[in-house]
């Protein structure tokens, strides 16, 4: 017999240790975390402590995570009731962005809206922007992340610091609606936004920056 045809026999048998319990304590095996022999039963005590330290293990990443996630929930929240608060739409860009910064910890946000009404097109928020970055704007399907390529984005961002890496929000009143304007997160980290990071926060930021200020766009 082979060690497979023993294998399948024990698992075709599993009465065998109880019509043979002195091969329990008999049996030596070489132990990975004791590094000497010990018996059947000792080795299968090491086993289960594993899998009890790997399950462990697993219970506190789904706990980290749902911290994490109740944690990006409040704030989320928090943002929000803010932007709802706020009593004058032409407030609404300031508020939005400094609340991103407050809230949520980030180093720049800023953005830019094309074809507002034009009550408001002498704001920071309407000053020109070029040909290049609407294009670019119109393209993206998903918020982009990466490093600053010297995007014109990049620009609108008031800091002493260089932007190392950048995240550029399209925003659109709906799926498939033309974009009306680019909401920017930047940093001087340049590994705060890289192109392998999850977008799916970011997507959830630009829909409810697009309806907060869908208002400010000339219907």
């Amino acid at each position: 017999m082979n060690s497979t045809d023993i294998a399948t026999y024990l698992i075709q048998h599993p009465q065998f240790f109880e019509e043979h319990a002195e091969l329990l304590s008999a049996i030596k095996l070489t132990s990975p975390v004791m590094g000497r022999a010990i018996s059947l039963q000792e080795r299968q005590m090491e086993v289960v402590r594993e899998k009890y330290r790997t399950l462990e293990l697993k219970l506190s990443d789904l706990m980290r995570n749902a911290e994490e996630n109740h944690d990006i929930t409040r704030k989320f929240q928090r943002w929000t009731r803010e932007l709802l608060m706020a009593r004058n739409d032409v407030d609404l860009p300031h508020i939005l962005t400094r609340g991103l910064q407050d809230i949520f910890d980030l180093p720049h946000a800023t953005l830019r809206l094309w074809n507002v009404a034009p009550e408001f097109a002498h704001t920071w928020f309407a000053e020109s922007v070029n040909d290049d970055a609407r294009l670019f704007a119109r393209g993206l399907q998903a918020p982009f992340c990466g490093a600053n390529q010297e995007f014109e984005a990049a620009n609108w961002i008031e800091s002493d610091a260089a932007v190392k890496s950048i995240a550029m929000l399209p925003l659109r009143t709906q799926a498939g609606a033309a974009v009306f304007g680019l909401l920017v997160l930047g940093s001087p980290d340049p590994a705060r936004y890289t192109k392998e990071m999850a977008t799916d926060f970011l997507v959830q930021i630009a829909d409810t920056t697009s309806a907060a200020l869908a208002c400010l766009i000339q219907q």
